[in-house]
């Protein structure tokens, strides 16, 4: 298999296994599949609709009628 650990690298194997516990790691990716990937696409729409907006902008000088 590989190199073993030897005492040093054992203890920190022990010391470290609760970070492996189920309760512990996030069960939010898990639950939501693909919300990511939508928070990416959302933030590319403003994005895009933000630089359009201020390319595409009105000119303020034009005349308004009250």
């Amino acid at each position: 298999m590989g190199k073993a650990l030897g005492p040093t690298g054992e203890f920190f194997r022990r010391r470290d296994e609760w970070r492996k516990n189920p309760m512990l790691t996030s069960q939010f990716c898990h639950a939501t599949p693909g919300f990511g990937i939508a928070v990416v696409a959302f933030g590319i729409y403003v994005a895009g609709e933000i630089a359009y907006n201020k390319i595409y902008a009105p000119s303020h000088t034009s005349p308004r009628s009250h």
